[in-house]
């Protein structure tokens, strides 16, 4: 039974926030835009979306909040049997809450909570895959104060400092010898609360208007080293695995990719404004998932397990008509490249290039209160796949509907 966990455990997925897990839904106007918001002003939600936009808001005070119900599903066609499986994930519920206040003509303030990273994949427990993945439950909420600074009519900075926490649950079959029910639980959880400056993830923007027309937009999101420490794992076995399989603790640092995206907005007349933006996400960060496991048995090592992602571009294009004072209308679409190479895909993570296609409604009640909704379907493309390490391949493709309702409040 020697290291027979190192494809096992080398697979827990608070790094699996990378390629499927990512949750590009932070704002439900921008959703409907096809996430687009780096070069306009569309609320609060700029503390996000690029911090340097917050003093344009013409209020002094402005609120949003929203969620998002996620409807999704992934077919698996084993690559040796034929035989086609889905998964069963229940209803997933990111959310986000932003706040600005306006201190001067100058400078403004604001803070945004939002979940970036974040899904629940549910296999079921005798599935092909089952010694890979059972069922995973994941979740990243990022605390952000931010400020913004207007260098002048046309040119405007930002930035925001990220505290992030961050929860893990997995489930799986151990593949020994003995017993045919014998599974692991894996919990842990992670907060970045003043360790160290390195820690702390970074959110930083420039806005600059070209003219009444043209706006140009840049942001950054840096990479975040969260720490994983004292994890639970919790193995259910036949008692002749115990000394091999003890319950126990294990540690590993989890690297959140940066991205950095440039966008230009265009107001085709007072009421069409058209906007075009393409991100590069440094997956290529996330190399190497490794473990420290406590304590070590002969059957339980320290691992180092290979991921090798690859960096990544996010493509995309939406427009907004504004109707008339009381309704607004959007559309949009866009292109996310996976960036899992083949020899490394495998279904803790069933990320496949992904198009998204969203629609958009805000409505305007008074001068103070407002509601947005979006809808957004994602097709992840066809993919043909084998996870090498543990030699377990096949096709998959994805489907996910989500529908986001949001509200906001200004004065």
């Amino acid at each position: 039974m020697k290291k027979l966990l190192l494809p096992l455990l080398g697979i827990l997925p608070l790094l699996s926030f990378a390629g499927g897990f990512q949750v590009n839904l932070q704002g439900t106007k921008q959703t409907g835009m096809g996430h687009l918001g780096t070069s306009f002003h569309l609320g609060a939600s700029s503390a996000f979306f690029n911090p340097s936009m917050m003093g344009l808001d013409p209020n002094k005070f402005s609120i949003e909040a929203g969620a998002n119900f996620i409807s999704s599903s992934v077919q698996f066609q084993n690559g040796r049997t034929g035989v086609s499986e889905f998964t069963d994930n229940p209803l997933g519920t990111p959310f986000y809450l932003y706040a600005t206040y306006k201190i001067n003509d100058k400078l403004s303030a604001g803070l945004a909570v939002y979940t970036p990273f974040g899904s629940t994949v549910v296999w079921g427990d005798d599935w092909s895959g089952k010694y890979l993945i059972q069922d995973i439950s994941l979740s990243a909420i990022f605390i952000q104060p931010t400020l913004s600074y207007n260098i002048s009519d046309k040119l405007r900075v930002g930035a925001g400092f990220a505290i992030v926490q961050g929860k893990v649950e997995i489930n799986k079959a151990l593949p020994v010898p003995i017993g045919n029910t014998s599974t692991v639980n894996l919990q842990g959880s992670a907060s970045s609360l003043l360790p160290s400056y390195s820690s702390f993830g970074f959110n930083a923007g420039i806005h600059y208007d070209v003219n009444d027309e043209f706006s140009i937009g840049l942001t950054h999101r840096s990479k975040v080293d969260v720490e994983l420490d004292d994890g639970v794992a919790d193995y259910s076995k036949d008692p002749v695995l115990v000394s091999s399989f003890p319950d126990g603790k294990f540690s590993a640092d989890l690297p959140l990719p940066g991205t950095t995206t440039l966008g230009i907005a265009y107001n085709v007349s007072e009421k069409l404004l058209l906007s075009l933006e393409g991100s590069f996400v440094q997956w290529s960060d996330y190399q190497s998932l490794d473990f420290d496991f406590s304590p070590n048995t002969s059957s339980l090592q320290d691992s180092e397990n290979e991921r090798n992602y690859e960096d990544a571009m996010i493509f995309r294009i939406g427009a907004q008509y504004s109707y008339n004072e009381m309704f607004d209308f959007r559309a949009g679409f866009y292109y996310d490249q996976s960036p899992i190479q083949d020899e490394y895909f495998n279904p803790e993570t069933p990320n496949s290039d992904n198009i998204g296609l969203t629609l958009g409604l805000s409505g305007h009640i008074g001068e103070r209160f407002g509601f947005d909704a979006s809808f957004l379907y994602v097709i992840g493309t066809e993919r043909e796949s084998e996870y090498q390490p543990a030699n377990f391949g096949g096709t998959y493709a994805s489907r996910s509907s989500i529908v986001g309702l949001g509200v906001n409040y200004n004065f």
